[in-house]
């Protein structure tokens, strides 16, 4: 049956499989008549009838799926070729094909910015998530368009430095104000991607595109959009590979299973890591991912597992990381205290290497460089939260208070969302100026989009 829309996706693959329609619908009929399908015989007419919207009845999505995967030496699904509904907008998985990928790019922009602050895409968990992840790091990407009409060298650097000033926004003050504006340059650059990027420029444009995309993506997560953070990470990854820098992906899977770990879902972080373990290769990355790795082992109260890797970042760190490039700079001995901080916290009292969860709160805060003030809010939120963990009441008070006058110049769901653990461990506590700062914490969280507890 026909639709409106073209299928520029199944388009694309048959250029790249270099066939004609004649040929496509030949080698169907014959793939037909090997699977006993004796009645299927197309012609060249109805291949381009395909192309433009139609969409044929079972089993012909499979059937060409089959025939295009052994042309281009990939494997294919019949989402791939864009005959399944709304497979651009509903998986997070991206067609390893250039202009196809920017094309699903650009549908999930164009759904983000038309929903306002609706979300109706799935979250893609468990095997599907982690399966994904790995496609995704170990594929190649195909890429048909010479042209050079999207980018010239001063289109490239004005991009990269707009994705440079939104990354610093975002880290001092949240990502709220600023994802509107993020996902809409994305979306330019997905138009633009699909005009044709010079040999030339080829590696500085998707390198900035996996900046610009795990941006939106982080950004997004910090908004509460978790699906359609996924989608953004996936072309990061995607767009990191285009652009030859296989590590950039393995950092934004990491940041993937920060968000599982987010969501309660510790068994998928641990999948997501073990995938970017299997690929890292810089000690920086290696010593976030172990550091990762540890924090969701003491989540589950996995304290042995949880030292093992914590550790190792530890040695890392100590050893020295090497050459850090611009995008896991963030990534330091303050960053691993932090997670050590959160580590000791969920270990439910369990002070790993002798220390209390407020010590390596402390050592968080100490080396924070500037700039990153809102993850320093967190640590100073997780500190108040600490000492009221330890019985250090009137410490505690006065650090929340702290974190309070700080946490109000920033717009970040995920700074709200820590405020629930602060609440929950001063609940047992009764003053005047407990109560005063909990009122004072739900005040605050009220204009954000996260609900806290009672």
């Amino acid at each position: 049956m026909s639709t409106t829309s073209t299928n520029p996706h199944l388009g694309l693959w048959i250029a790249a499989a270099g066939l004609s329609n004649g040929e496509l619908a030949r080698r169907i009929s014959a793939e037909a008549i090997r699977r006993g399908h004796r009645q299927i015989s197309p012609d060249r007419t109805r291949v381009r009838r395909w192309i433009d919207g139609e969409r044929p009845r079972p089993p012909v999505p499979e059937l060409l799926a089959a025939v295009l995967s052994d042309a281009v030496g990939q494997p294919l699904t019949p989402g791939d070729i864009g005959l399944t509904s709304a497979v651009v907008l509903d998986t997070i998985q991206l067609p390893l094909l250039t202009e196809a990928a920017a094309q699903a790019l650009a549908g999930w922009t164009q759904m983000d910015l038309s929903l306002d602050r609706r979300e109706s895409l799935r979250l893609a968990m468990g095997a599907p998530l982690v399966l994904a992840a790995e496609r995704m790091l170990g594929g190649v990407a195909r890429r048909l368009n010479a042209g050079h009409r999207g980018f010239d060298a001063d289109t490239v650097t004005a991009l990269e430095e707009v994705t440079a000033f939104f990354s610093r926004a975002d880290a001092s003050k949240g990502g709220g104000l600023y994802r509107s504006a993020i996902v809409g340059q994305l979306a330019e650059v997905a138009r633009r991607i699909q005009d044709g990027v010079p040999a030339s420029l080829r590696t500085r444009v998707f390198a900035a595109t996996a900046d610009l995309a795990a941006l939106a993506g982080w950004v997004s997560h910090d908004c509460g959009r978790y699906a359609t953070a996924q989608r953004y990470w996936s072309y990061g990854i995607y767009a990191a590979g285009e652009a030859g820098q296989r590590d950039r992906g393995v950092e934004i899977v990491t940041r993937m299973s920060h968000q599982m770990i987010y969501l309660g879902r510790p068994d998928d972080a641990l999948g997501l890591l073990e995938v970017a373990a299997a690929k890292a290769d810089r000690p920086a990355l290696k010593a976030l991912v172990a550091s990762q790795t540890g924090r969701v082992h003491a989540a589950l109260g996995q304290e042995q597992q949880a030292e093992v890797h914590l550790g190792y970042a530890d040695d890392l760190i100590a050893d020295g990381l090497d050459e850090v490039p611009e995008w896991v700079a963030y990534f330091d001995a303050a960053e691993h205290a932090g997670a050590r901080a959160v580590s000791a916290r969920d270990l439910a009292g369990v002070s790993l290497s002798g220390r209390r969860a407020s010590n390596h709160f402390r050592d968080a805060l100490r080396l924070r460089t500037p700039g990153f003030d809102r993850v320093r809010i967190m640590d100073r939120i997780g500190l108040a939260a600490a000492l009221f963990d330890e019985a250090e009441v009137e410490q505690a008070t006065d650090a929340a208070q702290q974190a309070l006058t700080e946490a109000a110049r920033v717009d970040s769901t995920l700074v709200a969302s820590r405020l629930n653990t602060l609440l929950s461990a001063a609940r047992p506590y009764k003053t005047a100026a407990v109560n005063e700062l909990r009122t004072r914490a739900r005040d605050l969280a009220s204009a954000q989009t996260t609900t806290i507890a009672a």
